[in-house]
């Protein structure tokens, strides 16, 4: 049990995420988080067997340090455990399922600086574990003394090292890319963030038959994300200008996620290519119900553009694990975020930023077109964002003037707009979103909502 109180919580809307050697991101607290784990992996497993766990990681200088300990818990409590080293998040995913594995788990904090860190939990089918499972790993860390489940020292499990991950995983990302297309003669800019992607990403185009400049592909522990990546568009940009290419490929940390720009130089987000796959996927009849699954994040001219297609768009709360959730439920195999993951159910259980990529790029190939043709499909209307770092999360109607503030702003927008105010559920931060046709009035409100949040909360 860990001894601190119990009013702590461990998971978030993206697993564990926190500093690297601070809570929750504590050796001595991951070792009982892989125990609880262990536990119930060993409950559900065939009799006489051991449950198997893949682990990767990104390239954080904490990486090894936070597998070791996840190591530690899983083989006390009996579990096997592959290590697959670094490998992006889909690759874990892929591989939990080619290896038939009870688990997998993915140490990163995706976009985020080096100096934090996360767990990432998918089961045997290769999705995200559900709640109820976080929700009982979380009790046992919380509420149980984990000693009594720690197995006799002949059932102590196997640790190994399995070597050729990253080959499979470079096959398995081809293969969702048409057969009878090759991308020889195009010329790729690849920013692999310095992250997970950096050795697999560039084997993939290239197989492929791209010319591939590749940037942000010397990672040292310590320059993850750092001014290079998904989060950083302007960096792609110029590098796509200055090597003529035809196109830019931009990744996050854990390689869940991107962006592309055309030949231009225009940033492509989440949104805009999800609209250029949703179009051209229904006019071949591969978009499964003409529904396209997005959050409240997009911008409303993809939403607009989509319907006057009849495509079906739903949103639901930000999160690629509810985005999965709600395509599966919908039957739907096309959605995602406006951050940049993608999620494509034909291909993958995950979002995925190279299957993402080899998706459109085929597109591009089918149609003839420019990047920059397709990328004016999508027309975004103004949209003003405003992260603001906070102490508490105290509930936004609860905090004295705010209903009324949001009330006047929705009542000027006159239906044309909207205001969205949520806590990010993977840093200290309350996302202000507000959208509309005009956008000096946007930025204003938008200023407003920020400028009354840091003063209740921080």
């Amino acid at each position: 049990m860990y001894k601190q109180t119990n009013s702590f919580k461990l998971f978030g809307t993206d697993g564990i995420r926190g500093v690297a050697n601070q809570y929750p991101m504590q050796p001595h607290l991951i070792v009982e988080v892989g125990k609880a784990m262990g536990t119930i992996l060993s409950q559900h497993a065939p009799p006489h067997s051991s449950p198997k766990v893949v682990i990767g990681r990104d390239t954080r200088l904490s990486g090894p340090m936070i597998e070791m300990a996840l190591t530690s818990g899983l083989l006390a409590t009996g579990a096997d455990v592959l290590s697959a080293g670094i490998m992006p998040t889909p690759g874990i995913s892929f591989v939990t399922r080619n290896m038939r594995a009870s688990a997998g788990i993915v140490i990163s904090a995706s976009h985020n600086p080096f100096h934090d860190n996360g767990i990432k939990i998918f089961g045997p089918d290769g999705y995200k574990i559900a709640d109820e499972i976080e929700a009982e790993i979380e009790r046992m860390v919380k509420e149980e003394n984990l000693q009594p489940h720690l197995v006799q020292r002949e059932r102590i499990g196997q640790s190994r090292r399995i070597d050729d991950t990253n080959g499979r995983y470079i096959v398995y990302v081809k293969r969702s890319f048409p057969q009878e297309h090759k991308l020889d003669g195009l010329r790729i800019v690849l920013d692999t963030a310095n992250g997970a992607a950096y050795k697999v990403a560039p084997a993939i185009f290239s197989e492929l038959g791209a010319e591939v400049f590749q940037i942000g592909d010397a990672p040292n522990g310590t320059n993850i994300n750092a001014e290079c990546g998904a989060l950083f568009p302007d960096v792609i940009s110029e590098a796509v200008r200055t090597y003529r290419a035809d196109v830019g490929i931009s990744l996050d940390g854990d390689a869940d996620r991107l962006l592309m720009v055309d030949e231009q130089g225009n940033v492509m987000n989440g949104d805009h290519l999800l609209g250029i796959c949703a179009f051209h996927m229904k006019k071949k009849g591969r978009l499964r119900n003409n529904t396209l699954v997005v959050t409240h994040m997009s911008n409303y001219g993809l939403e607009k553009k989509m319907l006057e297609n009849g495509i079906n768009v739903v949103r639901v709360d930000v999160g690629d694990r509810v985005v999965v959730e709600e395509m599966r439920r919908l039957n739907a195999n096309l959605g995602g975020e406006q951050s940049g993951h993608i999620i494509h159910l034909d291909h993958t259980t995950t979002g995925d930023g190279c299957i993402a990529a080899l998706c459109t790029l085929g597109l591009m190939i089918e149609t003839g077109q420019k990047m920059s043709e397709l990328n004016q499909l999508v027309e975004d209307v103004p949209q003003k964002q405003i992260n603001v770092r906070v102490r508490n999360r105290t509930s936004f109607d609860q905090i004295k003037g705010y209903p009324e503030l949001i009330q006047r702003i929705e009542s000027e927008l006159s239906g044309q707009g909207r205001a969205l105010v949520r806590y990010s559920g993977t840093e200290p931060l309350a996302r202000v979103l507000v959208e509309g046709n005009d956008q000096h009035q946007i930025d204003q409100f938008a200023e407003e909502i920020a400028d009354l949040l840091q003063k209740e909360l921080c």
